[in-house]
C-alpha cells in the first residue's frame, strides 16, 4: 500500500514537472528546452548563459510568475476542495460552497467600481471572501437544533445568492466602456496580469492555509464520522471543522484574489485524486495538490496558445468540469464512505 501511494505521488509530481516544462517552452515566442535549462541554471547559479536577453525576459519575467501562480492557485483550490468534501462528507462539494468566491467577487468588483489600483482590488477580493465565510459561520452558530453542516451549506447558498445579486447590481451600474469589461474579465478568471509581487503576497497565505490541513490530516479523517463517534475517539469535531473552514477559506480567498473566479478545480480534481488514493485524507491531500497544480498549469497554457486571443480560464475549466461533474452526479453512491 505504501509503495502504491509513493508511486501515485511520483506519477503526479512527474506529470506536474512535464506540464511546467511545456508551459515555459510553448507560446507565441517558443523557448527551446535546452535554452530554458541554461537560463534557469544561470538564474540559480549567477553564471552568464550567453543567450539572447529576450529569452531570459520571457522565461523569468513573463512566463515564470504566471506558471508559479498557476501552480499555487491550482494547488490551493484542489486542497480546499478536498478539505471541504471531507468536511461535508460529499464528493460533489466545491470550495465556493460557503460563498467565498461570491464574497471575493463582490470585493474585487467594488474595487474596480471605485477605480482602485490592482493591489487594492486584490486586497478587497481577499477580504470579501473571508468576510462572506465569516458571516456564514456566524449564521450557522446562531441556528441551534439542526445539523450544523446542513445549516452551513444552506447559509452559504443563501448568502451566495445575495452576493450574486450585489455583483449583478454593480455590473449594471458600472461604466460600460471602462469598468464593465474589467469586471467581466475578472469574473471569468485569468493569470495574464500576474507578476512577481502577487507571488510574494499570495504564497505565504496559501502556505499558511495548507499547513494546518497537513498537520491535522489524520484527525480530518474523523470528520467523515458523526460528531458523537468523533467525540468517542477523543476528537473535537467542532474545533477541527472550524480549523478546516478557516484554512480552506484562506487558501481559496488568496487564490481568487490573484486569479479571479476559476471554477471546477476544487470539485473535479479531488474526485480524481480520491479515485487514485481512496478517501484517506493523508493520502488524498498531497495527490490533490499536485494534480490541481498540474491541471491549472495545463489549462493556462492551453488558454494562451489555442487561439489568437487568450481564452478565459473559467471558460476552459467549465468545458472540462461540466461533463465530469454530470458523470460523477450520475454515478455517485449514497452517503460518504
Amino acid at each position: 500500500m505504501k509503495s502504491r501511494q509513493s508511486l501515485m505521488l511520483l506519477a503526479a509530481a512527474a506529470a506536474l514537472a512535464v506540464v511546467i516544462a511545456l508551459a515555459f517552452t510553448v507560446g507565441r515566442y517558443p523557448v527551446p528546452l535546452a535554452d530554458l535549462l541554461r537560463i534557469l541554471w544561470s538564474w540559480a547559479g549567477g553564471a552568464p548563459h550567453g543567450l539572447d536577453s529576450t529569452l531570459e525576459t520571457v522565461v523569468l519575467q513573463i512566463r515564470g510568475p504566471r506558471v508559479i501562480a498557476a501552480v499555487l492557485v491550482g494547488a490551493a483550490l484542489a486542497a480546499a476542495g478536498a478539505a471541504y468534501q471531507n468536511l461535508f462528507r460529499n464528493p460533489l462539494v466545491s470550495p465556493d460552497i460557503l460563498g467565498v468566491s461570491a464574497g471575493a467577487a463582490v470585493g474585487a468588483i467594488l474595487g474596480i467600481f471605485l477605480s482602485l489600483g490592482v493591489v487594492a482590488i486584490q486586497s478587497m477580493a481577499f477580504a470579501g471572501g473571508l468576510a462572506a465565510v465569516g458571516m456564514v459561520y456566524v449564521v450557522a452558530r446562531a441556528v441551534r437544533g439542526h445539523d450544523p453542516l446542513l445549516v452551513l451549506v444552506l447559509a452559504g447558498v443563501v448568502l451566495g445568492a445575495l452576493l450574486g445579486a450585489c455583483v449583478a447590481l454593480m455590473k449594471y451600474l458600472a461604466d460600460p466602456y471602462n469598468q464593465l469589461p474589467a469586471i467581466t474579465y475578472w469574473l471569468l478568471g485569468s493569470l495574464a496580469s500576474t507578476d512577481s509581487r502577487d507571488m510574494w503576497v499570495a504564497a505565504p497565505l496559501l502556505l499558511v492555509g495548507l499547513l494546518p490541513l497537513w498537520l491535522l490530516r489524520w484527525r480530518i479523517n474523523v470528520l467523515s464520522l458523526d460528531d458523537e463517534e468523533a467525540r468517542a475517539l477523543g476528537v473535537s469535531a467542532g474545533r477541527i471543522r472550524l480549523v478546516v473552514i478557516v484554512a480552506a477559506t484562506l487558501m481559496t480567498s488568496a487564490a481568487v484574489a490573484i486569479s479571479g473566479v476559476i471554477g471546477w478545480i476544487g470539485l473535479v480534481i479531488p474526485h480524481f485524486a480520491r479515485l487514485l488514493t481512496g478517501p484517506d485524507f493523508s493520502k488524498l491531500l498531497p495527490v490533490s495538490v499536485l494534480l490541481g497544480a498540474g491541471f491549472l498549469v495545463a489549462v493556462d497554457t492551453l488558454a494562451r496558445t489555442m487561439a489568437n486571443i487568450e481564452v478565459p480560464l473559467g471558460v476552459l475549466t467549465a468545458f472540462v468540469g461540466t461533463p465530469l461533474f454530470l458523470w460523477q452526479l450520475a454515478t455517485a453512491r449514497r452517503g460518504w464512505q
